[in-house]
């Protein structure tokens, strides 16, 4: 029974938490353990900031020598009962 003072009761989770864990064998501390740390280590890398990359925060993280390499793009073309063929174009 929760002690009553005056007309108010002394409302408190803590009793309820400690009959809660009491009670649970060691499957489920084991399941809510591994669902806390899946929660702990996602909230970690949501909240905590990112390291500082040079090429990421800047413009400046390419070539050195100020030419770029040439773009090309990739084709794959592969049809039932034909040959595959790879198509390199430049942009």
């Amino acid at each position: 029974m929760r002690p009553v003072v005056g007309m108010i009761k002394i409302i408190s989770c803590a009793k309820c938490v400690w009959d809660y864990l009491r009670t649970m064998d060691w499957q489920q501390v084991v399941s809510l353990t591994i669902v806390s740390a899946a929660a702990v280590l996602l909230l970690r890398g949501r909240f905590r900031p990112r390291k500082f990359s040079f090429q990421r925060d800047t413009h400046c993280g390419g070539c050195s020598n100020g030419i770029s390499a040439p773009q090309h793009s990739i084709i794959f073309r592969a049809r039932k009962g034909e040959r595959p063929q790879i198509v390199i174009k430049p942009k």
